[in-house]
């Protein structure tokens, strides 16, 4: 066992508390990364909240990059000494979802519970989101890896993790958006952000970004939205509706967990368009729609569960987008923070400004 420091959950809506934890080497099938980076996700901080349950003490962080510094057995294509992207995406690849190429809803359970890491005293150590990236070094199976080149920065790097593939695989993969069509984004916080920049890289005609900041519609221009309204202006659909020269879109991209988008979402929509639903809100939340709307029209609503993503094959492209200069991501990071500074860094967060807030380790 080795001794790390991590931010560790002891209580729901509580401070995060920076102790020693111990972490086991590498077994089988897993790989040991010394991270560099892990920005801060606001599921991490829903889940620290208590919003959806979950196993404690547990430590949460799911968006990371490192090295990899020690191998299990039947390791392939990894050596030590490679940069990688860490993700929570675990997937046993034979199962029903993984072998039918849906690899985010594999449907072999893991118990975090019985992970890599424990309480320096021996005790139970949830590994939050099968990742426990708030922490210096991580143990996870090797398909959560994706070797990258070492020309991308690490704190840049953990972005892709999750709110980039969630964003931009959105458009792509969960919508399958065409050259010529027409998206609205609901939100634009750092998911929204990168499904802003998948509607570009995919050739959407016109992008609506919608948010309650004015702020936030500027950024949003800046990556690539055409147009953004204020959701707190009447019936903001209608000037969606005439910036999309009197039409509703092909696609609204929902990517906030709040129940005011999720009801107003389907109103923007054109015939045939499609809801994709991607924002989380807090469980037992529900909306309202009327079917005969959708129904009437060929709508429809789908879940996205990070993007829908191939972490094998979306990482490597996205990676080499952004060393293209085609995807933007040191933008994205609004703040770089110790780990001693976690609880400042998700206080940060929080407000709803930042778009993303990383820890960076100091090696």
């Amino acid at each position: 066992m080795q001794k790390i420091k991590a931010a560790v959950c002891h209580a729901f809506g509580e401070a995060l508390t920076v102790e020693d934890i111990h972490i086991r080497a590498p077994q089988m099938g897993e790989v040991e990364v010394t991270l560099d980076a892990v920005a801060i996700c606001h599921s991490d901080i829903s889940f620290a909240g208590g919003a959806w349950g979950g196993s404690l003490p547990a430590v949460y962080g799911h968006e990371a990059a490192g090295i990899v510094t020690g191998l299990g057995d039947g390791i392939s294509g990894l050596s030590e000494g490679d940069s990688v992207v860490v993700t929570l995406i675990r997937a046993c690849g034979t199962c029903p979802s993984c072998a039918g190429g849906a690899p985010t809803n594999c449907e072999t359970p893991y118990d975090g519970d019985h992970g890599p890491i424990q309480t320096v005293e021996g005790g139970k150590l949830h590994q939050a989101m099968a990742t426990g990236g708030f922490a210096e070094k991580v143990v996870v199976d090797q398909r959560q890896v994706v070797k990258i080149s070492p020309d991308i920065p690490k704190d840049t790097a953990s972005l892709i993790a999750c709110g980039v593939i969630t964003g931009v695989g959105a458009v792509v993969n969960s919508a399958g958006l065409r050259a010529g069509q027409d998206v609205v984004v609901i939100g634009a916080g750092g998911v929204g952000l990168n499904a802003i920049q998948g509607a570009r890289i995919a050739g959407a005609r016109r992008i609506i970004a919608v948010d309650m900041s004015e702020e936030k519609l500027d950024v949003a221009t800046e990556f690539g939205a055409t147009h953004g309204i204020l959701a707190t202006s009447s019936k903001p659909w209608r000037a969606s509706y005439k910036a999309l020269g009197g039409r509703g879109a092909d696609a609204v991209i929902v990517t906030v967990g709040a129940i005011p988008a999720y009801n107003d979402a389907p109103k923007y929509l054109g015939r045939g368009g499609k809801v994709i639903m991607v924002g989380m809100p807090h469980s037992g939340a529900t909306a309202e729609f009327e079917p005969v709307m959708l129904a009437a029209v060929g709508q429809g609503m789908i879940g996205s569960k990070m993007g829908d993503v191939v972490i094998q094959r979306d990482i490597p492209w996205m990676v080499d987008l952004y060393l293209q200069g085609r995807l933007k991501l040191d933008e994205l990071i609004s703040g770089r923070w110790s780990l001693d500074q976690i609880n400042e860094a998700i206080a940060d967060t929080k407000t709803g400004a930042a778009r993303r807030n990383v820890i960076v380790f100091d090696r």
